[in-house]
């Protein structure tokens, strides 16, 4: 997308003054005027006329940060569900939520249905036993209870969640990909969030010195988002995606990729997103080889092709002509090789998310057909185990940040929130150290350089240059710096961060 500076930006001349760069000496006047930085100046040497003044007082200046992959929703409905994060048994997750629906405010059935419980954050991929209906009817009885996977990929649900959410689990006591979606739109949509919940939500990240956010939510982004920012949920810009089913609307309606979507430029239309395989921890991300235990001649042995490849190059195709670029999910190394080739025969631009396991032959065609690899690097953190479990032998090509980057691939950021925290600092420690908690680093070599990791959460800016958009960030410490890295990345990853602007307007400020 182009940015542009949002209509209400704050009164022409701001000045930041006592600013450091990234990587560079000396200290800095920072001139901001309707949205835009005018001037980047030696400290002292001019004193330009402003409205306002900020002394940063050392503070370094830096491009503001955007979230590549979010799915803003579910996001903000996380931090009201029942944290499952830590888990690492069936038994552990059966425990938590016998605990819940012993809590005063669980409720009851009476007369009226119960609200059911949800529950957000298990991995199953290592568990040592195995999740099951049978298991979770007998410590919910009949209250509903809905438990989401980490990956979001799959639902562990009860009898009376079952019924509820028209969904049934399949052999593995699951509800997985195709069968699982549809039940958890329903579920998000039957969610009550108010503007006070998105404007927390959009704050949090401002805190975090984040400007912008590319919006993967399954719903109808391309009304809710500008509805929200004139309910004052306007502390970032928001690029929004469309999903298949609502992609003929989106054409009707005649919006293109880049095209604002409200009156003050802060939401724009962005790519049609379509999943084509599953996950890692849900064994259902689609590879050229089987996953260790499964039969060979199993029809998901190699995991899933949630959308035929046919169908994607329709979607796609449809998508081309009306003007729209393409997100397309692909994980699995079979999935990622059947969507480079559907962006080749098309001849279309566009990112592909997530690129976890790559073979060596796809690499270079991502510099070579001029996509994306949008890339969320704690799922790298998250998934390791699992990776070195149910990928053996392939971890050398998992999450591949630096050969590809060697390749001439341009490299995008995010978080895929709320499967990673929505914070640029989190993915950028992950990607530069590839370590987390104090374990040794996994692959080092597909580590990052500060700066690349930097760029690819700036949208390619790493310094702050007079003609930018005044989107910007103030930390309290250089990025760059190799001392942030010397305890595992653990001071990049909680980055203080002094204040946030959107288009010269302060959106977060504790200077």
């Amino acid at each position: 997308m182009t940015d542009t500076p949002d209509a209400r930006s704050a009164a022409p001349g701001l000045l930041l003054r006592d600013a450091a760069l990234p990587g560079r000496e000396g200290r800095y006047d920072v001139l901001v005027e309707d949205g835009t930085v005018r001037a980047v100046l030696p400290a002292g040497e001019s004193s330009p006329a402003a409205a306002e003044v900020r002394d940063l007082g050392g503070r370094f200046l830096l491009p503001g940060l955007w979230d590549n992959h979010v799915h803003f929703s579910q996001w903000t409905t996380q931090r009201q569900r029942l944290d499952l994060g830590g888990t690492t048994s069936a038994a552990e997750v059966l425990q938590l939520v016998r605990e819940a629906l012993a809590a005063p405010e669980a409720g009851g059935s009476g007369p009226s249905a119960p609200t059911p419980l949800v529950g957000y954050g298990f991995r199953d991929g290592l568990w040592p036993d195995e999740p099951g209906v049978a298991e979770l009817d007998a410590v919910s009885g009949d209250h509903p209870v809905v438990l989401i996977s980490g990956d979001l990929h799959c639902g562990w649900l009860n009898t009376a969640a079952s019924q509820l959410m028209q969904a049934q689990p399949d052999d593995s006591g699951l509800v997985r990909e195709d069968a699982w979606f549809p039940a958890m739109e329903r579920l998000q949509n039957g969610t009550a969030l108010s503007t006070a919940d998105y404007r927390a939500a959009a704050e949090a990240a401002a805190r975090r010195g984040v400007v912008g956010v590319v919006e993967f939510e399954n719903t109808d982004n391309i009304t809710a988002w500008p509805q929200r920012v004139d309910e004052g949920v306007d502390q970032l810009r928001v690029e929004v995606s469309v999903w298949p089913d609502k992609l003929q609307d989106a054409l009707a309606r005649g919006v293109k990729s880049g095209d604002p979507l409200d009156e003050r430029g802060l939401v724009t239309m962005g790519p049609l997103k379509v999943i084509v395989d599953g996950s890692l921890n849900t064994r259902t991300a689609w590879c050229w080889d089987p996953y260790p235990g499964m039969d060979p001649s199993h029809r998901h042995a190699c995991g899933v092709e949630a959308v035929p490849i046919a169908e994607l190059e329709s979607l796609m195709r449809t998508a081309r002509d009306g003007g729209l670029t393409a997100a397309i999910h692909a994980i699995g190394d079979r999935a990622n090789t059947a969507v480079l080739d559907t962006f080749e025969s098309l001849g279309m631009t566009g990112a592909v998310e997530h690129a976890q396991l790559l073979r060596e032959s796809d690499i270079p065609r991502f510099a070579q057909l001029g996509l994306t690899a949008s890339v969320q690097p704690e799922h790298a953190m998250d998934d390791r185990d699992v990776a070195d479990r149910f990928w053996e032998g392939r971890t050398d090509r998992a999450f591949a940040l630096k050969t590809l980057e060697e390749s001439g691939a341009v490299l995008r950021l995010g978080s895929d929130a709320p499967v990673a925290p929505l914070d640029p600092w989190v993915s950028l420690a992950a990607a530069v150290t590839r370590s987390r908690d104090g374990r040794e680093p996994w692959h080092p070599e597909q580590r990052i350089s500060s700066r690349s990791a930097l760029a690819a959460s700036t949208r390619g800016r790493v310094e702050v240059s007079a003609g930018d958009v005044a989107d910007l960030a103030v930390v309290d410490a250089d990025p760059l710096d190799p001392a942030l890295l010397t305890d595992g990345g653990a001071q990049l990853r909680t980055m203080p961060v002094a204040a946030t602007l959107v288009g010269g307007r302060f959106t977060f400020e504790a200077l």
